[in-house]
C-alpha cells in the first residue's frame, strides 16, 4: 500500500499528457536494443492513437497534444512501412 501512495504522490503533480510523453519515450528507448524499426513504428502509431483518443479535458494544453498525436499517427506507419524485413 505504501508503494501506491508513493506513486500517487509523484503522479499527482503531473497531468496525463506529461505522463504519456514519458511513457512514449521509455517504451521507445526500451525497444531500441531490439533494433526493430517495425516495433518502433508500431509503438509510435499506438501512442499517437492514445494521444488522440485521450479526452481533451485531461490535458492542460489539449490542442498541442492532439497535434502531437496526429503527427505520431502519421509518422508511425511511415516508419513501419519503410523498415527492412
Amino acid at each position: 500500500m505504501l508503494l501506491l501512495q508513493f506513486i500517487d504522490a509523484i503522479l499527482i503533480e503531473y497531468h496525463i499528457g506529461q505522463i504519456l510523453i514519458v511513457g512514449f519515450l521509455l517504451t521507445t528507448v526500451g525497444a531500441l536494443p531490439l533494433k526493430s524499426q517495425q516495433l518502433i513504428g508500431a509503438n509510435t502509431a499506438l501512442f499517437g492513437l492514445i494521444f488522440v483518443l485521450t479526452p481533451a479535458s485531461m490535458y492542460d494544453n489539449a490542442l498541442l497534444y492532439l497535434f502531437l498525436g496526429l503527427t505520431l499517427m502519421v509518422l508511425g506507419p511511415i516508419v513501419y512501412m519503410t523498415a527492412d524485413e
